[in-house]
């Protein structure tokens, strides 16, 4: 790895930076100062200081995208002895961290990462990360039902904020296929929305979380995440103004 690029990794400065430390001699190599430009390094062995201060090689996050199954638990563990997500990831994955849980029940699209602040930074209120899910629910359903979540209610004692719609499918039965986008990530909230308007959810599947698409990844398993879609779950984070409004869909 080039030298410039290393320090401008580690935070010590830019790109452009990092070449006026090493032109000023700041830069040291296993202790020697470095005075190329275009010196190489190699982090895992030598030690790169600057101004005498050492550097760390910076830190490789990891980021899997997983599918999971109904059934299971976002937990560690269960004292009533369920299974949990982590006894079906691969070994070199149990340390990660799940990033927007789902229930039991619930199945689909499931972050984890060992990224801490990325997963405080999706998780948290404020950032509107939207996710959408698809509802199987006993009918039968009209649009008039599901109007009132469009401009957000409160249930329980508890407000939601507004929830986009879509009546993706009839059954002949009167039963439906609902798609429901959210941005709170509210505990239970899709079930609970269909409970308020007076709808029992059958089976729930997350689809989509902010930028990432479950697509058609088999339940229980894995896969990275690809370096656009790690860009674009970064992007999403950033402030940027929302909608205040949802709207119902119906074929």
């Amino acid at each position: 790895m080039r030298l410039n690029r290393f320090l401008s990794l580690c935070g010590a400065a830019s790109r452009r930076g990092a070449d006026g430390l090493i032109a000023a001699g700041r830069v040291t190599v296993d202790g020697a100062v470095v005075g190329s430009l275009g010196a190489v390094v190699d982090p895992a062995r030598q030690r790169v200081a600057v101004d005498g201060r050492p550097l760390s090689a910076p830190r490789r996050f990891g980021y899997l995208l997983f599918h999971k199954p109904a059934g299971c638990l976002c937990s560690r563990g269960d004292p009533q002895g369920r299974p949990t997500i982590y006894e079906l990831l691969p070994p070199d994955c149990a340390h990660l961290k799940y990033a927007g849980r789902l229930d039991a029940d619930s199945e689909g699209l499931l972050l984890l990462t060992d990224d801490g602040a990325l997963i405080e930074a999706l998780t948290h209120p404020r950032a509107g990360i939207e996710r959408t899910y698809l509802a199987w629910v006993d009918g039968p359903v009209a649009e008039r039902d599901l109007r009132p979540l469009a401009a957000g209610i409160e249930y329980d004692g508890v407000r939601y904020g507004p929830a986009g719609v879509r009546i993706m499918r009839r059954e002949p039965d009167g039963a439906a296929l609902l798609e429901f986008s959210i941005a709170e990530g509210k505990k239970r909230e899709v079930r609970l929305l269909c409970r308020a308007v007076g709808l029992a959810v059958t089976r729930l599947r997350r689809t989509a979380f902010g930028p990432l698409s479950l697509g058609d990844l088999a339940p229980g398993r894995t896969r990275r995440l690809t370096g656009i879609e790690l860009s674009r779950l970064r992007s999403a984070v950033a402030p940027r103004s929302r909608s205040a409004s949802r709207t119902i869909h119906e074929p």
